[in-house]
């Protein structure tokens, strides 16, 4: 005993161990969850979606460097390879854009 305290050490193997509940304030609980995965359709290939997107242009340069992909105003979501000089603009971007630029989001 060390001034006036007692120190316990316990095998947590052993069976007889101090058991409680969470509710107690005492032992683990396990929160469970559904596992979600999210996943993303990248649609980077095919001449069907050609248009130029709008995105901001940090994002595009981080994407240069590291390769992954960037998410339009629109929602698609890809990896920029090709240049957007060569493609009308996206409907949909166009179309975010100008209500952003009215104050409409």
């Amino acid at each position: 005993m060390m001034g006036g305290m007692e120190t316990m050490t316990w095998d947590w193997t052993d069976e007889d161990a101090p058991a409680g509940s969470p509710e107690e304030g005492r032992g683990t609980a396990l929160l469970e969850r559904p596992e979600t995965r999210e996943e993303t359709q990248r649609s980077d290939t095919g001449d069907a979606d050609r248009y130029s997107h709008y995105v901001s242009a940090d994002k595009i340069a981080e994407s240069k460097l590291t390769g992954r992909p960037v998410v339009a105003l629109c929602g698609k979501v890809w990896v920029p390879k090709h240049d957007p000089s060569r493609y009308p603009v996206c409907p949909d971007c166009k179309r975010i854009y100008e209500q952003m630029k009215q104050g409409g989001f």
